[in-house]
């Protein structure tokens, strides 16, 4: 199901304005990916969007077994989900994949449905160490998401050399990343 197009002039009040949820696939405060998610929350809300941070580590998931109970923080990371308008993974790739805590919290969600895939718009980014920018671990995300029937955007936003990415200030500064960055907000906004 495909959600209504809005710009951002169709924003009449904060309380209107589309919500973009963040889920970072590493749970190290210090994490370069951590430190990418920040910079694109600063980008979206210059851009005039609400932002939320989805921490998985707040829903206490265990690892993903078929024969046990579902814990109660599947359905509030589920509900939590989709209610943002769109949601940006921001994901290490640890060798060349995606990391057990996000993979973990897709097979969770999945086990209650898929309509917290389906009805907010997707995207992803990563942040690497190396030139490489993450772009195996973005392909697995996009085919995951796109298999549980997410809507997700074609511009991934890959940070290769994370070193020298950001100013002081935590602020993107790397091209193509920032482009890539602006480039995702404006695809976003054309399909909240």
């Amino acid at each position: 199901m495909r959600r209504k197009t809005m710009h951002e002039s169709d924003f009449m009040s904060s309380d209107t304005l589309p919500v973009i949820g963040f889920i970072c696939g590493s749970l190290r405060d210090e994490s370069i990916n951590k430190r990418l998610e920040k910079a694109l929350i600063k980008r979206f809300k210059r851009a005039g969007l609400k932002t939320t941070s989805i921490n998985l580590a707040a829903y206490d998931l265990p690892l993903y077994h078929g024969d046990l109970d579902l814990p109660a923080g599947v359905k509030k990371l589920a509900r939590k989900i989709k209610s943002c308008d769109g949601v940006i993974v921001v994901s290490p790739e640890y060798n060349g994949g995606l990391p057990p805590v996000l993979k973990n919290a897709i097979d969770w969600t999945s086990t209650t449905g898929k309509a917290h895939f389906e009805t907010p718009y997707w995207g992803i980014a990563s942040c690497t160490p190396g030139p490489m920018s993450g772009i195996m671990c973005m392909r697995q995300i996009n085919y995951i998401l796109m298999r549980l029937g997410a809507h997700v955007s074609p511009v991934q936003v890959g940070v290769g050399k994370a070193q020298l990415a950001f100013d002081s200030k935590g602020e993107l500064i790397a091209e193509p990343s920032v482009s890539l960055a602006d480039n995702l907000i404006e695809d976003m906004l054309a399909h909240i």
